[in-house]
């Protein structure tokens, strides 16, 4: 795990490791030269290890004599004589040998020692490295936001404590990345998203594929850009400082907690109407969907009322129920919006803009027939479609609509409970101390300020 010619002393090893014949060939030429002997060779046996073997008859220049056990020009140490050859090994060979056999084990003991170093080495500076590693973490983030900006056209937000959204031609980052690469090069529509003082909650309705869950997160990925210092994909924006951004979108399930795919939906419909604030921005995409017709429609009607007069959020809440736009009669910062379409010869297009206004229709047996379904299915659904349409009774919604009053009572038990499980003023100021960093000064000044709360 060291890299190649950090350490010499551990490129060696690992040469000896990877390239042992070749070292004993080359220490064997040299003796070849130094002794001027051709058939000298280097050999290996199990009982000797690594020797140097010459024939008998050339082998007496090699043999010490009395007084030479020092000589330079004669490294030769006589092990073995045999009829037709004489053996000898050398210091140098010995310790090739003992390099050879235990290259492996020695170099990764010397990768240890200088992991060990290093990791010494940086707990020694440990601070100074934190302290560059945020920083260029910091620039890092910020180059790139900067890169996005510029290359993207990206537009700087007004951020500010109002509790202002207004998004002029707004556009959905990832979406408007992968048309910009697919080959046709289509260029996204971009769409204004205006949830003001006078229209804080937004009811969507339009068809499936029309773009509705795009708006609904291209506005809370705006949101979140915006909050986290970064330009954001639109031609401006103004945002007022949101606490949370809440979005309950999708369909999935969690069997292995037992939890349906409708169980699931009203699990987090349930956590962002007992969270959210008003200072909150909310996207709910097809609340109620996951079971009967009347009973989703009843569940979204009571969420639709509960984030309008409880929760007061900025809200988008994109729905196939028509029916909800009853509720504009009484609930006075509820507006209609919804997703453009045409039709043409008895098919529709998709205008993916956003317009003021209700659908009249889902177009879903449209939908139905652009994904394959057989025509007998399509020609029956329209028949089935047509009888219920006749049979519906739309007196009854206008008239729900106009009995909201006979709720009122409920409506405030509910703001009661509401306003009753949020801590007091008592409750917020003890909870933001920290005695520990109290001097016994500021402990007293505390306690009398809370005494005359």
């Amino acid at each position: 795990f060291i890299a190649k010619d950090f350490n010499n002393e551990l490129d060696r090893f690992r040469g000896l490791r990877s390239e042992s014949k070749q070292l004993i060939a080359n220490l064997q030429a040299q003796y070849q030269k130094h002794t001027d002997i051709d058939k000298l060779k280097i050999s290996y046996n199990n009982v000797l290890g690594y020797f140097v073997e010459v024939p008998a008859k050339k082998a007496d220049p090699l043999m010490i004599r009395k007084g030479e056990e020092n000589s330079a020009d004669n490294p030769f140490i006589h092990r073995q004589t045999m009829a037709s050859a004489v053996r000898f090994t050398t210091a140098e060979l010995a310790e090739l040998e003992r390099d050879i056999t235990s290259a492996n084990e020695k170099a990764l003991g010397i990768e240890l020692e200088l992991f060990t170093q290093m990791k010494s080495d940086i707990a020694a500076c440990a601070n100074y490295i934190g302290r560059y590693a945020n920083a260029l973490a910091q620039l890092d983030v910020m180059a790139s936001l900067a890169t996005l900006a510029t290359e993207l056209n990206y537009t700087r937000p007004k951020i500010d404590n109002s509790c202002e959204f207004n998004i002029e031609g707004g556009r959905h980052p990832v979406v408007e990345a992968a048309l910009r690469a697919t080959s046709a090069g289509d260029e996204f529509i971009p769409n204004d998203c205006n949830l003001g003082d006078a229209q804080k909650l937004w009811l969507l309705t339009g068809p499936n594929m029309a773009g509705k869950s795009t708006f609904l997160r291209q506005n809370a990925l705006i949101a979140i850009l915006a909050q986290i210092g970064s330009f954001v994909p639109a031609q401006a924006a103004h945002i007022g400082v949101i606490d949370k951004v809440f979005s309950r979108v999708g369909a999935s399930d969690d069997l292995a907690k037992g939890r349906s795919t409708f169980m699931v939906e009203m699990v987090e419909t349930a956590s962002i109407l007992n969270q959210a604030t008003d200072r909150s921005l909310v996207i709910l995409d097809e609340i109620g969907r996951g079971t009967a017709t009347f009973d989703g429609l009843s569940i979204a009607w009571a969420c639709v009322e509960h984030i309008h007069d409880i929760n007061k959020c900025r809200a988008l809440f994109a729905t196939h129920y028509h029916e909800l736009t009853k509720l504009t009669t009484k609930l006075d910062t509820l507006s209609c919006h919804s997703m453009a379409v045409k039709e043409w010869k008895g098919e529709i297009v998709f205008m993916h803009s956003v317009q003021a206004g209700s659908a009249d229709r889902s177009y879903g047996i449209h939908v139905a027939k652009l994904a394959g379904l057989p025509p007998a299915v399509i020609d029956r659904a329209k028949d089935v479609l047509s009888r219920l349409q006749k049979s519906e009774q739309s007196g009854t919604l206008a008239k729900l609509a106009d009995d909201l009053p006979l709720f009122s009572a409920m409506a405030e038990k509910a703001q009661e409970e509401y306003e009753a499980a949020q801590p007091s003023e008592l409750e917020t100021k003890l909870a933001a101390i920290n005695p520990d960093d109290l001097s016994p000064r500021e402990a007293l000044e505390i306690l009398y300020s809370l005494k005359n709360t």
